[in-house]
């Protein structure tokens, strides 16, 4: 659901589209919660004083204002728009706007799988209350492939949400991880897969923000995480790590292999 049941805190800063616009304030509707309606007092339209009202809101526009007081009846709230700085309005509202994409892609999902309507909204209650955002569960998913398993989630929707967040979703980075099981005889065994992990997190660059390290799990196996940019290159790396490790293992007489989490 776009819409939440239930009131915003006090402090919490919260996006509205305003209705009505009055000499002393303006009146708006939450867009984030149903039938709940606020007022800016003109004190808090802006610093200073207010000749105009207009000048700074008009019918229609979408603000994002902080929550001062909630009355009794829980369904109107005092706000104040010149409490929220420039880079949290800006912030708040980004993170409004990928939750309202983050529903249209869902509704997508529906159609490419036959949901109903019913399943849509269920399906994204549940997401939400996984992630805390539908937003966060997209992104989540383009990152890490794994990570709907990981919360929970089956069935075969999977695959077609995976592949909706990778192609609508652009992550801060794409992250992977994987196991790697080594073993060798012999007194310089350690050393050998020492060298062979280090071989691996060789392939870190901070100029191309691509970062691979390696953990110990317990022998034989190595826990490998990489994060890259972008899933093409985190699946290159994927491979030339791997492939680093089990190779220099391998040349020394040791048993080695590899698998995706």
């Amino acid at each position: 659901m776009s819409e939440k049941t239930n009131t915003p805190n006090e402090g919490e800063l919260v996006v509205v589209s305003v209705t009505t616009v009055k000499q002393n304030g303006c009146y708006v509707k939450l867009d984030e919660f149903e039938g709940v309606e606020g007022f800016i007092f003109i004190g808090e339209i802006a610093s200073g004083w207010v000749k105009n009202i207009r000048v700074f809101v008009r019918e229609g526009q979408r603000l994002i204002c902080k929550v001062m007081r909630t009355r009794k009846d829980g369904t109107s709230l005092e706000l104040s728009l010149k409490s929220v700085s420039e880079e949290r309005r800006r912030e708040r509202l980004q993170e409004w706007k990928n939750e309202q994409r983050a529903h249209q892609l869902l509704k997508v999902l529906g159609d490419k799988v036959g949901w109903t309507e019913d399943d849509v909204k269920s399906s994204g209650e549940e997401l939400i209350e996984a992630y805390g955002g539908l937003y966060t569960a997209f992104e989540e998913a383009a990152m890490n492939e794994g990570s709907l398993v990981d919360a929970g989630f089956e069935g075969e929707w999977l695959k077609t949400f995976i592949e909706i967040a990778v192609e609508n979703v652009i992550p801060a980075f794409v992250e992977i991880r994987g196991v790697l099981t080594l073993s060798i005889n012999g007194i310089n065994g350690v050393e050998v897969i020492q060298k062979a992990l280090l071989a691996a997190e060789a392939l870190s660059s901070i100029e191309e923000e691509i970062e691979v390290t390696c953990h110990y799990n317990g022998a034989p196996e190595y826990r490998i995480e990489l994060k890259a940019p972008d899933f093409k290159t985190a699946e290159s790396i994927w491979e030339n790590a791997t492939k680093a490790t089990l190779d220099h293992v391998l040349a020394a007489g040791g048993e080695a292999t590899s698998y995706r989490e």
